[in-house]
């Protein structure tokens, strides 16, 4: 199975929705997931939410059809990163 990755940044202060900042699939995928635990950043799995995610272009802000979905990955990677932390 060819894996997929994208990721997102979302900067409250600059952002005015989160934007695609890396997709891939196979090796690119891979190296994708990677970075993303060097830095620790935490990794969500959802392979619906992926399919969308990946039909769009880098840089590119998320749709508003997609909010909700990424707000509820959100709010869940913010409350593991805060527990994290001992908040």
């Amino acid at each position: 199975m060819n894996k997929k990755a994208t990721a997102l940044r979302y900067d409250v202060e600059k952002d005015k929705a989160p934007k695609v900042v890396a997709k891939g699939r196979g090796i690119i995928a891979e190296k994708i997931l990677e970075k993303a635990k060097e830095y620790n950043v935490t990794i969500k799995e959802d392979p619906d939410l992926l399919e969308a995610l990946y039909k769009l272009d880098i840089s590119q802000e998320i749709p508003e059809t997609l909010y909700k979905a990424v707000a509820e990955i959100l709010t869940e990677v913010y409350k593991i990163n805060n527990r994290m932390k001992g908040v």
